[in-house]
């Protein structure tokens, strides 16, 4: 007999104003159940949560928790006000009746490594983070409520969160941006979409396909059934389809320019590269060699070199604290080094995205924040109405007069990224950009990013995101050393675990000094030398197979334009639109398929 749910809502709804934010709401949480919330900025996933945490009430509906279920909830914007340090934080989620177990807290600090005299409003962002997260912990709950908790993180610590949740008994439900965060933590997904919460009891990986499926399955229902197509669930399905479609070609066009950045490394050390002056640009942007920096006692930076050229998108990861901004400053000469040299190439134009959000004036428009005169913004080349350039940034025409005071942390973060990228520039530096950004604006951001003719510098720690954009990887390792990878991020990172799995049985006799991964060699497993007969049989019948399915659903989408069907046959109109979601999914795993062998013969041909 399947245990009964330890949550449930029924019938939930809750409006803000004439703003109505979600209706009907149901849902059931099992113990042990692993949910990422999903939907965009804006949609009431933080306010769901709330209601479900008992802190926001609902306008009407059912809300029944299992006697003696505890609640442990993490907002997005936790307040550290009247705590002297951050053991208080963790301290204070300790129940009244179990306050003098401060072992526990003691315990919790101790594994996630958090800094435990410090006062909150000297700790960064991530030591914030972990404290609230271990506040959250220490009481025991049945459910989780999780905000946003990887912002801020680094990704040692998102690794170890993930465990933590894998492992944990009770219930979670996660709302995060962070899409390799919820791939390996979610096996069920709630999307809120339009003030609907839709279901899907696979994990977040299956997310995009499932989505495609219920939109295409909306759009078909309200055609025939003579209804008005809304605006936004045309949009939305355009942007679902087209997006993998321009993934595919990304991911080649990525793998091309890796492998071209590998060629880069190889020739750094054996050839001197011009400085292109023609056109007012230059083909090496910036060189960096042996720079060191430390401040008092510490290292952050030492003997570090590198040559970066035009056209590199380049992402700096490392543990928090590592020095990463500051090796962004020192190559952009806003730092100078200790000793060793940094040049930059002639006529750079810069942009810079800093996550503090320095620049924006809470008293402007949005419309005056981009264009303080006139109606037009040039942007890459083009003059754009102000109006359609925020439409780009996926903010609604009548926003563009409301003061940028009135706008979410998400929504100030899209208004600063169209800032930055209004501006004339050839090289781009984004310190943390997706923190707060919705995935939808991501995926906006990754499309910016993959039409951008320049450079690019990126701080982040979204292993998803830096595997969709770097061409290469600098890891910073805490104690000063830092090299470069030719590689995404998750190849850096298993070659890391690997490199520290080679070391620990012995790490008491390993240098201290790390010494860095080769990068001018493309990750493999193991050594092929030619595609096996399963990859070539796949090479030559998927084209095939494709095209037959396009066919399919050509006929099937011509059976189902006969707008009388429905009324006629609904059985059949039903089999058709499951039919036709079925093989438009098919269709997108075979071109997937087709694609990476297609890449991995690139791979072998050109070696």
């Amino acid at each position: 007999m399947a245990e009964a749910p330890i949550l449930t809502l029924s019938g939930v709804k809750l409006s803000f104003g004439t703003h109505e934010l979600f209706t009907d709401v149901e849902l059931y949480v099992n113990r042990g159940d692993k949910i990422a919330l999903v939907g965009r900025n804006g949609s009431g996933k933080s306010t769901l949560l709330k209601v479900i945490a008992g802190i926001q009430d609902a306008d009407s509906g059912e809300i029944f928790l299992h006697p003696g279920v505890k609640v442990a909830y993490m907002p997005q914007t936790p307040d550290f006000a009247g705590y002297k340090t951050l053991r208080e934080v963790v301290l204070s989620g300790l129940p009244e009746k179990e306050r003098n177990q401060e072992y526990r807290a003691d315990m919790i600090i101790s594994q996630m490594g958090i800094r435990a005299e410090q006062h909150p409003d000297e700790s960064s962002g991530g030591e914030r983070r972990k404290a609230i997260l271990a506040k959250t912990l220490i009481g025991e709950p049945d459910i989780l409520l999780l905000d946003e908790p990887t912002n801020h993180l680094d990704m040692p610590t998102i690794e170890n969160l993930e465990e933590t949740i894998k492992n944990f008994a009770g219930a979670v439900i996660v709302i995060s941006h962070d899409r390799m965060f919820l791939n390996n933590i979610s096996k069920t997904t709630f999307w809120l979409d339009r003030g609907i919460l839709h279901r899907n009891n696979k994990g977040f990986k299956y997310f995009e396909e499932w989505q495609e499926q219920l939109i295409e399955q909306e759009i078909i229902a309200q055609k025939h059934l003579n209804k008005k197509i809304e605006a936004e669930t045309e949009w939305l399905h355009k942007g679902v389809t087209a997006r993998r479609k321009r993934n595919m070609g990304r991911l080649r066009r990525l793998q091309q320019l890796r492998e071209e950045r590998r060629n880069q490394i190889k020739r750094a050390g054996t050839i001197k590269l011009e400085v292109e002056e023609s056109e007012g640009r230059s083909k090496l942007v910036i060189e960096a060699k042996n720079i060191n920096k430390s401040y008092g006692n510490r290292q952050i930076i030492k003997d570090f070199s590198i040559k970066i050229m035009r056209g590199n998108k380049i992402g700096i990861v490392g543990p928090n604290g590592a020095g990463k901004t500051t090796l962004i400053k020192l190559l952009t000469k806003r730092l100078a080094p200790d000793s060793g040299f940094v040049r930059i190439g002639k006529n750079l134009e810069e942009a810079y995205f800093d996550q503090n959000l320095s620049d924006l004036d809470n008293k402007k428009t949005l419309w005056k924040t981009l264009c303080n005169e006139g109606d037009h913004v040039y942007v890459r080349g083009q003059y754009r109405h102000v109006v359609a350039y925020l439409k780009d940034f996926l903010f609604k025409p009548e926003q563009a007069q409301t003061p940028v005071g009135a706008l979410s942390g998400g929504e100030r973060n899209r208004l600063m990224l169209a800032l930055e990228l209004s501006k004339p520039s050839n090289l781009l530096v984004l310190d943390e950009p997706t923190n707060d950004l919705d995935m939808d604006t991501i995926d906006l951001l990754q499309e910016v990013l993959d039409e951008y003719q320049g450079t690019a510098l990126i701080v982040s720690h979204d292993r998803d995101f830096l595997d969709r954009v770097a061409t290469s990887v600098i890891y910073m390792s805490g104690d000063g050393t830092a090299f470069e990878y030719a590689g995404s991020c998750s190849e850096l990172q298993q070659k890391l675990k690997e490199d520290r799995l080679r070391k620990s049985p012995d790490s008491s006799k390993t240098s201290k000094v790390k010494q860095p991964l080769p990068a001018a060699k493309a990750p493999q497993a193991k050594k092929q030398a030619k595609l096996s007969y399963k990859q070539q049989r796949a090479l030559d019948v998927l084209p095939q197979e494709i095209e037959a399915l396009e066919q399919q659903i050509s006929a099937i989408e011509k059976e189902l334009s006969d707008s009388s069907l429905y009324g006629k046959n609904p059985e059949r109109f039903d089999e058709l639109t499951q039919m036709l979601a079925q093989s438009q999914n098919l269709k997108a795993n075979k071109e997937n398929e087709w694609l990476e062998v297609e890449l991995l013969k690139d791979e072998l041909e050109n070696r």
